[in-house]
């Protein structure tokens, strides 16, 4: 399925971390906070800066979950994108 955002909108797909720490402790998967980086995989139009492909970090509470496949992606404003990594 293709999703094309409307607006000044992004699709994220969330980059999973490690579960396990420096040390080797497995830390379980309810007391892990959701991945605050992701990849880019769609971009409207209207957004300049941001292309498919790209890995940002973005707020911690924009956005909407949204399914297609049966795997999770995240809708976010542009606004809530604060940078990219490179």
């Amino acid at each position: 399925m293709k999703f094309k955002p409307l607006g000044k909108r992004v699709l994220i797909e969330r980059v999973e971390e490690t579960n396990t720490t420096a040390t080797g402790i497995i830390i379980p998967d309810n007391a892990k906070e959701k991945p605050l980086s992701g990849k880019v995989i769609a971009v409207s139009k209207e957004v300049d800066g941001v292309e498919e492909g790209d890995k940002v970090v973005f707020a911690k509470y924009g956005g909407t979950e949204i399914t297609l496949d049966d795997k999770k992606y995240l809708v976010l404003s542009i606004d809530d994108v604060l940078g990219i990594i490179k």
